[in-house]
């Protein structure tokens, strides 16, 4: 591989940004500051000023494969990832078939390091009935623990308590979990078609899947994780009430329970549904303006410790469909970043904050070796930022198999100019290169 030297970037890492240079040699960041040019084949590249930041770190997609590949594939949705910024990513289990076995996860390894555009870890699914497996686990290989406390998966809810139990009291994985109850949303559904029949109105689904429903699971998973000693991270927070049960700050390496916010709970609140429909339909549900605002807070004076996406492609013709078969989720790694940005240039975070969420706090509550910063030694997953420069999201802009965002008709201010991969090249100005050599994420455990 060519040595590489990025001239004039403005280069944020571990909350500050200087002006400098950073040379990229064997796939490596080698060299930040003034750097000369050393001697050799390099290709040098002027970033004219341009924010340089690390590749941000997705703790949570749904990239589809296998069996859902109608939606999205590995190859698909990783590249739209670049697109966004994202150079690493952690895949959830609920595929089919689900990743609830060795087999089936090896199986996912093997068609990212065919596939992947990007840097990739998969997640192992907790269920009822595979707590012998779940103790066997190679920590040094699976990420984390996924559980899902929900109706969202149909049987990879886990809702037997000895079961549960036991798995917390055992795993030394971290256990991410999503939190929602099931008893609550079923008699919420209930009422709802009671009332309406077949035709529920969109707006009802953060009224069905509840600030209740999401309270009551988090805050049980979170008494679990403190009675047991088990290290959990809440995924995707949505209610503001929620973020009181969280403690501010902490170091990460031994904080015991950490969570997530996803870009959708950040940007959309409840009035969006009349305009946006089932496009914004999530499990757990967008809600109240007065919720994102909490979650704002929570975000920026470190209750919550880790920004994401939640990545889940749907087709157009399945959004379509009435509100009790329309899936939840939506497509947002290559919107993300972007969406974040406006925040940044509207004065609701920094830009060096939203780099510790996005990309260092990941790399550090997962023990990812070498990857989250911009320093000497670590994986050159850089990602070079063109700020005001307008754009608007549109069907011939967007990368997603699925052909459409939530963000659709939204302009934006900022562009992803250039997206490394160890050290290579693959998204330049809107044009895909070759396919890098993304490579499974290590763990430094």
């Amino acid at each position: 591989m060519k040595s590489t030297l990025l001239r004039n970037c403005q280069i944020v890492n571990r909350g500050t940004t200087t002006s400098g240079d950073i040379l990229i040699q064997n796939g490596r960041i080698t060299q930040i500051g003034a750097v000369s040019m050393p001697s050799g084949g390099v290709m040098e590249y002027d970033a004219g000023g341009r924010v340089a930041i690390p590749g941000l770190i997705d703790d949570q997609v749904h990239f589809r494969e296998p069996g859902l590949t109608h939606k999205g594939t590995i190859a698909t949705e990783s590249r739209a990832a670049l697109a966004g910024g994202i150079t690493s990513y952690l895949e959830m289990p609920n595929t089919n078939p689900q990743t609830t076995t060795m087999e089936a996860w090896q199986a996912k390894m093997d068609v990212a390091a065919r596939d992947s555009w990007a840097n990739y870890g998969f997640m192992f699914g907790g269920t009822n009935d595979n707590l012998e497996t779940i103790k066997a686990l190679d920590t040094t290989q699976i990420p984390a623990l996924k559980l899902f406390l929900g109706s969202s998966t149909g049987n990879m809810l886990v809702d037997d308590e000895l079961v549960l139990r036991s798995i917390f009291s055992t795993t030394p994985l971290r256990i991410a979990a999503h939190c929602e109850d099931e008893a609550t949303i079923k008699a919420n559904l209930q009422r709802a078609i009671a009332q309406y029949g077949d035709d529920i109105p969109i707006g009802q689904h953060p009224i069905i899947r509840s600030h209740e429903a999401c309270y009551i699971s988090s805050s049980r998973a979170i008494r679990l994780a403190r009675e047991t000693g088990a290290r959990l991270h809440v995924f995707h927070l949505s209610t503001g009430k929620e973020t009181e049960l969280l403690d501010k700050g902490g170091d990460l390496r031994t904080k015991q329970i950490t969570s997530e916010v996803c870009v959708h709970h950040l940007w959309f609140q409840q009035e969006d549904y009349e305009l946006k429909g089932t496009h914004i339909k999530w499990n757990p549900a967008v809600k109240m303006a007065s919720d994102r605002d909490q979650l704002w807070k929570a975000l920026l004076d470190d209750r919550i410790d880790v920004l994401a996406t939640d990545h889940a492609p749907h087709t157009l013709d399945e959004k379509k469909n009435p509100y009790t078969s329309a899936p939840s989720g939506g497509p947002l790694v290559q919107h993300a970043l972007i969406a974040l940005l406006e925040k940044v240039a509207d004065g609701t975070i920094s830009l060096e904050r939203l780099v510790e969420k996005a990309c260092h706090n990941p790399a550090i509550l997962f023990d990812m070796k070498d990857r989250g910063y911009l320093e000497e030694g670590m994986h050159a997953d850089i990602v070079l930022i063109d700020q005001n420069k307008p754009w608007t999201v549109a069907p011939d802009n967007i990368e997603y198999k699925c052909g459409w965002s939530p963000f659709e008709g939204t302009q934006f201010n900022n562009q992803v100019h250039r997206t490394y991969v160890n050290g290579q090249l693959a998204y330049d100005q809107g044009t895909f290169l070759e396919k890098p050599s993304a490579q499974a994420i290590t763990y430094d455990r």
